[in-house]
């Protein structure tokens, strides 16, 4: 099972619409047992990441979303859950992530209007299956006011907002998408077409 975990953030339902909209079958949990069966683990969120993270250590999932990954569960974040994936954040006192990709979290410059909310076109970096369905430069919807601070080893599309805005994220088995897929329209829904064919990919490969 596809599992969208549960730790008090987002609007899940419409996100668990849109993955069954492209015949992806989730369930919404934070089961520990669910989520350690996980065929594939979606991370949602929206708010502040030390509250995120807060929550996901008091329901004992940070562990098991760590170990599954790197034993080569596919996992997607989406928007704070993108941000979660990487090992800090300068929010707030700072805070540690789930430290599953280099790099830090850090707030969108003032001198462009915080959050950055609304449509934004992506920018490709690599030519990777996880855009096979879209183009360069169709658009997405964004709400965030932090943004991922890294080598760029794992960039797959930007957004320009004044800055360069991490978009679309890979490095192996671990995806990410700053922006919502589900209130991305058709892109969006492309989107995660592409990543539910990655995911039985890494299923096929790992048998």
């Amino acid at each position: 099972m596809n599992i969208i975990i549960d730790y008090g953030v987002g609007n899940l339902d419409s996100l668990k619409r849109a993955f069954e909209e492209i015949g992806l079958e989730v369930a919404i949990s934070n089961d520990i047992k669910k989520v350690n069966q996980a065929s594939s683990i979606i991370l949602p969120g929206v708010g502040a990441f030390e509250a995120a993270m807060s929550e996901l250590n008091r329901l004992n999932l940070t562990e098991i979303i760590q170990s599954k990954v790197k034993n080569g569960t596919p996992i997607l974040g989406i928007c704070l859950g993108m941000q979660l994936l990487y090992e800090f954040s300068e929010e707030n006192n700072g805070s540690k992530g789930l430290g599953l990709i280099p790099g830090k979290v850090m707030q969108i410059p003032n001198f462009v209007k915080v959050p950055h909310m609304g449509w934004n076109k992506l920018i490709f970096s690599k030519n990777e299956p996880l855009l096979k369905y879209i183009k360069d430069g169709d658009y997405v919807y964004f709400v965030h006011s932090f943004y991922v601070n890294s080598t760029d080893d794992e960039l797959v599309a930007y957004s320009d907002y004044g800055v360069k805005i991490p978009a679309v994220i890979q490095t192996g088995n671990i995806y990410g998408m700053q922006f919502h897929p589900e209130k991305s329209s058709e892109t969006g829904l492309n989107l995660l077409k592409a990543f539910k064919e990655m995911c039985l990919y890494d299923s096929i490969s790992s048998n």
